[in-house]
């Protein structure tokens, strides 16, 4: 007796990265449920072409163009609104709760977040595929491993730095924070220094009170010239002024360019001192 063949699931990638796409595209096609209606590299892409594909299952990154934040969910999203029922797997290398939260927000059947290690793991990634075509759910044990610990959101600051950090987004200078502190204008400066290298390897990890505490120290940046100018002798390699400058052409003091802000975190080698702060 010969076994039943299972029947085709339609299925449409979207990756900007070109070696990433054509990889699973190479993988799935080993599968003879599976076939690839499609493939995109940004959000409009992936909305139009699952327009006019249809397909049963959408495989997407998280981060694409035009502004590489969470184009494959709000993509994703949009397509299941358009076409209920439309599989979802989210296939990212960010292990961070938040994403998959989001995903999960309207619903939990026929979605599924997968870390693209598990790509080379055997048919992970179209076991997944299947079960969402089929309207299950399928979380990465990283992701549900996250998802069960206790949620902190403080970025792993002590209280000195979180007191810190308030300083700064208020503008306060260096002088003004080491007489309220009792130490010295160096110390401050090498706490603060220390400091934005704590928050860049906490944002790299995706550690959302990391980007919040970022977010409040650009929200005073281009808030107020006064604190923005004190920041300004704060922040290493121009960032202040990258982020005003962003700030006016968006419009949007809350909006953060992440990419501009971590290459010069990183780039930068020390906080250049003032006399006048």
């Amino acid at each position: 007796m010969q076994p039943t063949k299972r029947s085709r699931i339609t299925v449409f990638l979207a990756d900007d990265n070109l070696i990433v796409r054509e990889g699973v595209r190479a993988l799935l096609s080993l599968e003879d449920d599976l076939e690839i209606a499609g493939v995109a590299a940004d959000y409009d892409e992936l909305i139009d072409g699952a327009e006019r594909a249809a397909p049963q299952v959408i495989v997407t990154d998280i981060r694409m163009p035009p502004s590489f934040r969470r184009e494959g969910i709000d993509a994703a999203k949009e397509v299941r609104k358009r076409h209920p029922g439309t599989g979802v797997v989210i296939l990212s290398q960010y292990d961070d709760p938040e994403y998959a939260i989001s995903l999960l927000t309207e619903g939990a059947a026929g979605c599924a977040y997968l870390l693209k290690d598990r790509v080379a793991e055997g048919d992970q990634l179209a076991r997944a595929i299947r079960g969402v075509a089929a309207g299950g759910s399928v979380l990465d044990p990283k992701i549900v491993e996250a998802l069960l610990q206790p949620v902190t959101n403080d970025g792993d600051l002590t209280p000195s730095e979180e007191a810190l950090v308030t300083m700064l987004a208020e503008g306060k200078p260096i002088k003004a924070i080491a007489v309220g502190q009792h130490t010295t204008a160096a110390d401050v400066s090498d706490s603060i220094e220390k400091l934005f290298v704590k928050l860049a390897e906490g944002l790299t990890a995706g550690n959302v009170g990391c980007l919040d505490r970022l977010r409040l120290l650009h929200q005073a940046i281009v808030d107020r010239e006064e604190q923005g100018e004190t920041l300004s002798r704060l922040l290493p390699g121009g960032i202040a002024d990258k982020l005003r400058a962003e700030g006016r052409r968006i419009g949007e003091t809350e909006e953060l360019e992440v990419t501009v802000l971590m290459s010069d975190i990183r780039g930068y080698s020390s906080i250049a001192e003032r006399t006048d702060l």
